[in-house]
């Protein structure tokens, strides 16, 4: 394998919205023009819901690979292995035929509050947490499985196997639902000393151990197409397919930070802190959690809710016409100079207060507020909690030597990285990847064929650095304290 030049894969990031494929090169570098982006639709309902068709997202992915393979052409011929990365925590349920009997649930989907406050109340928290590094929340499987038993009895009865979306590509071309370690850490049900189910929960839950997927590691594969989809991609007719991982430990990978001392945050839709760690975290600090990439390296790190999606939501909300515009205006202005404090829980709260029931606030309006204010005003407030999930890794961790930003709505909105190396007082570069996420399934997919030895053979892309203004800095400081204390008010401690 390590002989074969030119040598492609496919790579596959299914996220919040959309999903992307693209063909990489042996040294993980994008083929330009070649990229598939398909958006898709997610159902939200006022209670919290958080729903995606799994026939609609199959059909949305297929038509994707479809695409870049049509683009491709020849070269599609090429490709020696396909990986896959997704948004997680996800689940769906599937019968005894493999049909799908609910829809997709999403992490953001927070209808199972009032089980998570049960589960709480009942089960040991400290040791749930250091079992799975995952506190039990709306966002993980405890609660989500608990309140489908209640809220959808019959769909429940008919499952015989809780799966995520990455499980049912592979159940749909290959005839077998299997789970990367790396995707069922963010179950909140993995054990993650043992790299197994954790038998005591699901026994509390009363969910059988054989509804859950089989687990895998990176570096397991399938190949072998059926007919149909051999007919439809030939070019991928025997290539290897390698299980699906979380999206945010391919982030890390594809933006270059494969070390404790590198650094991701990255917002796209949501946002999220990670470092890779060799081995299994011994301490987790509360308000993080601690996932796998594989048999070998764990993820630790801290996610918010918002990201890209409050400041879509705002611009639909305010009806202001262009979102690029009103952007470019919050971004001119000074910090914290609106009079307005805002907590962005749109979809409950993650790290590092876990309160899923938490709703968005938006405090200090007056007749002077302009949508420029609260636009501003949102992006500072997702930045303030990344400052403390910086300080909970600083209290494990030695200082990273580099702070790497990533994400679409990170980059590409005007002051948002300049921003947060003021509210940090850590300098932040850019990275020069376009898509980190799918990158990083790209580079695992070139370790697991053997044709790349290491991560770091390959150097990520990197932009400018945002060095610090410490003036700003201080004017940050006094906000966050401010937010904090209306946090503490209407939320809790």
């Amino acid at each position: 394998m390590r002989d074969i030049d030119p040598a492609l894969v496919l790579a596959i990031d299914i996220g919040s919205s959309s999903l992307r494929t693209n063909l990489y090169t042996s040294q993980a570098r994008q083929l330009v023009h070649l990229e598939a982006q398909l958006p898709y639709k997610v159902r939200t309902t006022p209670n919290g819901g958080v729903e995606i068709d799994p026939a609609t997202l199959l059909d949305c992915l297929f038509s994707a690979i479809d695409k870049t393979l049509e683009l491709a052409g020849e070269r599609a011929n090429d490709i020696m292995g396909v990986g896959m990365c997704s948004l997680v925590s996800n689940v769906l349920g599937v019968d005894e035929h493999g049909e799908p009997t609910t829809p997709i649930y999403t992490w953001a989907d927070t209808r199972c509050a009032r089980e998570a406050e049960e589960l709480r109340a009942t089960l040991d928290q400290e040791q749930v947490y250091e079992r799975t590094g995952c506190p039990i929340h709306t966002s993980y499987l405890p609660a989500r499985l608990l309140w489908l038993q209640r809220d959808t009895p019959r769909a429940y009865k008919r499952t015989t196997r809780w799966i995520s979306l990455g499980d049912l590509v592979h159940l749909k071309l290959f005839g077998k639902a299997w789970q990367s370690l790396s995707v069922a850490s963010w179950s909140g049900l993995l054990d993650r000393h043992t790299l197994t189910w954790d038998h005591t929960l699901l026994s509390h839950l009363g969910v059988r151990g054989d509804s859950m997927p089989e687990l895998t590691d990176v570096d397991d594969c399938m190949s072998g197409l059926p007919e149909e989809y051999a007919k439809r991609w030939p070019a991928l007719r025997d290539v290897p397919w390698y299980p699906c991982v979380g999206d945010g430990a391919t982030g890390n990978l594809g933006s270059g930070c494969y070390t404790p001392q590198d650094l991701a945050i990255q917002v796209g839709t949501s946002g999220a802190a990670r470092v890779l760690l060799p081995g299994t975290a011994v301490k987790i600090p509360h308000g993080l959690w601690c996932y796998r990439l594989d048999r070998h390296t764990s993820l630790l790190g801290g996610a918010l809710s918002e990201g890209g999606n409050l400041l879509d939501w705002l611009a639909s909300t305010l009806h202001t016409g262009s979102l690029e515009e009103l952007q470019k205006e919050a971004a001119a202005l000074h910090p914290d100079s609106h009079g307005l404090t805002l907590l962005p829980f749109l979809a409950g709260e993650r790290s590092p207060g876990w309160h899923g029931s938490a709703r968005a606030t938006i405090s200090g309006l007056s007749l002077d507020t302009r949508p420029a204010h609260i636009m501003r005003a949102a992006q500072e407030a997702i930045a303030y909690p990344f400052a403390a999930l910086y300080d909970l890794l600083a209290d494990v961790l030695p200082a990273p030597q580099r702070i790497i930003a990533s994400g679409g709505a990170l980059l590409n909105v005007p002051g948002w990285i300049g921003m947060l190396a003021d509210v940090l007082g850590r300098p932040v570069t850019a990275s020069g990847e376009d898509e980190a996420s799918l990158r990083g399934a790209a580079l695992l997919t070139l370790r697991s064929l053997g044709i790349l030895s290491n991560f770091d053979a390959t150097p990520a892309a990197l932009g400018e650095t945002y060095p610090p203004n410490m003036e700003r800095h201080a004017i940050y400081r006094h906000a966050r304290h401010r937010q904090q204390e209306l946090y503490e008010k209407l939320i809790g401690s």
